[in-house]
């Protein structure tokens, strides 16, 4: 019950429910628009108009653009309570809902990707434990309008049960969605439009991207991994022996992999009680020279993330805070992005330095 409580606690005020995905036209000049494509197998509810944690056997696809209010403060989702107003918080100011029938091998990438002349890069952000639909949707917003980002943003929602609770159904429904996040990849890499492409997995989301990973080199296709370019994984909620046997299988990428860990997550620390004390990826010390040698064995990139500011007390979201300092280290074009090894994240200086 303890744990629980302190699980609990972040999430003290009302969550986010379907009625922040209502349109709400915003002519307001001062706004910037953020327009972000969504595959989910999460079941879509025709009452509340949304997606809810039950299983759908078949990939859905919705396109959303949300507008980013003026006063949007770093970090934060600045979410409607009542009547809407985009002049002081995110609203979605359109959105489509594709077809079932038109998921075909090639319309996924068709939908799935806002495509520009030429091709364009893309980021698919696989969201964590616990999370409903709205609040995985808000959160890549609010990711791509503090990061600047230009690829374009696609949303792997998978069936979350958005509880406290749902640790075990969590972790049965990131099985459930493996084979659904491996052809959205072969369907995205097999499209010539498409650039190169970001796999960025947060908590348990980690868990889906490495299975996907594995599960694409079981399959023999390298062509897909081949056309991946950075893989990012937050927090990665992952027993670290089975992480150790998908690497085996999985071998080194190029780029490396990245690992984003911090001794001190604190709900990282409870899934390991919750999982029989086995230690969680996520929290590795990136001092301890086993780390370092796991590192180097399986070309992986492990950067202690601890200085980064967290929006909350579980101290397992810093990932939200990397916004402000990647594109900074992007502007550098610091040569230490392209190495394995561990390092330790300077936040105000944004650069990595080798542990020791």
């Amino acid at each position: 019950m303890l744990v629980l409580t302190f699980l609990a606690l972040p999430g003290c005020a009302l969550r986010p429910g379907p009625e922040v995905l209502a349109v709400v036209p915003d002519e307001s000049s001062a706004a910037s628009f953020v327009t972000i494509d969504v595959v989910t197998n999460r079941r879509f509810d025709v009452m509340s108009h949304s997606y809810s944690d039950l299983r759908s056997h078949k990939l859905q696809l919705e396109r959303f653009t949300l507008s980013v209010p003026p006063n949007h403060k770093l970090t934060r989702i600045e979410w409607s309570k009542g009547d809407p107003d985009p002049a002081k918080k995110f609203v979605v100011t359109e959105r489509e809902i594709r077809p079932t029938s038109e998921l075909g091998t090639a319309s996924v990438a068709a939908g799935a990707v806002r495509l520009k002349p030429g091709k364009r890069d893309v980021v698919i952000f696989v969201h964590g434990y616990n999370y409903n639909f709205q609040e995985s949707l808000f959160r890549l917003a609010q990711l791509v309008a503090d990061g600047g980002l230009d690829d374009a943003p696609v949303l792997f929602a998978w069936p979350s049960a958005a509880s406290v609770t749902g640790y075990v159904a969590d972790r049965d429904a990131i099985t459930y969605s493996r084979d659904d996040l491996v052809h959205v990849l072969n369907t995205l890499a097999g499209q010539p439009q498409v650039g190169r492409i970001t796999l960025f997995g947060h908590s348990m989301g980690a868990m889906l991207v490495v299975e996907a990973l594995r599960q694409l080199r079981l399959t023999g296709q390298d062509r897909t991994i081949e056309r991946l370019g950075d893989v990012v994984l937050a927090a990665p909620d992952i027993d670290i022996d089975v992480f150790r046997r998908q690497m085996e299988i999985i071998g080194p990428l190029d780029p490396p992999l990245t690992l984003l860990v911090a001794p001190d997550d604190r709900a990282l620390t409870i899934s390991a009680r919750l999982t029989g004390s086995r230690s969680r990826l996520g929290t590795r010390d990136v001092q301890d020279p086993r780390v370092q040698a796991l590192a180097k064995i399986n070309g992986i990139r492990v950067i202690d993330i601890s200085d980064v500011t967290s929006p909350d007390a579980t101290m397992h979201s810093r990932f939200v805070g990397l916004v402000t300092v990647f594109p900074r280290m992007r502007g550098e074009r610091d040569p230490v992005l392209v190495q394995a090894g561990a390092f330790v994240l300077e936040p105000l200086a944004a650069v990595l330095i080798p542990a020791h």
